[in-house]
């Protein structure tokens, strides 16, 4: 505790929050926005599947691992057209994105038996999200077991399948009735 209010001059007032410093980010922040040409899902269509870690195309939509994933299946689903936000998606858009969070949850949990998943959009850069330019979903499958000391005090994160062998696994196990063409905009 603070000996005197003197103390309370840089840290202000005690609060029941603990904080992770994670000064490393600011490089993400600092960079700013990649260009529509330098995005990195509007140029993963352009490339092989397993270059791009692609594990299924629709019509509006794809999904991908995610290539620093905070769990082995870490896949994002993103609309092929360059938007930033969940409001500016056509109808068409939001549908497939929602109908390949759906199939994408079944294939996880059909090839690894996880317990739960963690689904969400960081819309912008202040609310987290790495690339705030172009819309995307994370899919992150749970287990009751995986939670443990090392992304904090090691700062590392156990990841027993290499993200290639990943991609493979969940694109062999994909439904090929689910799998469209894709007829970009």
């Amino acid at each position: 505790m603070p000996e005197s209010p003197a103390d309370f001059h840089l840290a202000g007032v005690p609060d029941e929050f603990q904080r992770l410093w994670t000064p490393h980010r600011m490089v993400y922040i600092n960079q700013g926005e990649p260009e529509r040409e330098d995005c990195p899902f509007c140029r993963a269509p352009s490339m092989a599947d397993d270059e791009s870690l692609i594990v299924a195309r629709g019509r509006h939509a794809f999904v991908l691992c995610n290539l620093f994933p905070y769990n082995s299946g870490h896949l994002l689903v993103c609309p092929y057209r360059h938007i930033s936000t969940y409001d500016l998606a056509t109808p068409e858009e939001v549908a497939e994105i929602g109908e390949l969070t759906q199939i994408a949850m079944r294939v996880i949990r059909s090839v690894s038996g996880n317990d739960g998943f963690n689904l969400g959009m960081n819309q912008g850069a202040v609310a987290g999200a790495g690339i705030a330019a172009h819309l995307h979903q994370h899919i992150v499958p749970r287990w009751a077991q995986d939670a443990n000391f090392l992304p904090i005090i090691a700062k590392t994160k156990a990841l027993p399948q290499l993200l290639g062998e990943v991609r493979q696994t969940l694109a062999d196990a994909w439904p090929e009735a689910d799998t469209t063409e894709n007829e970009q905009s």
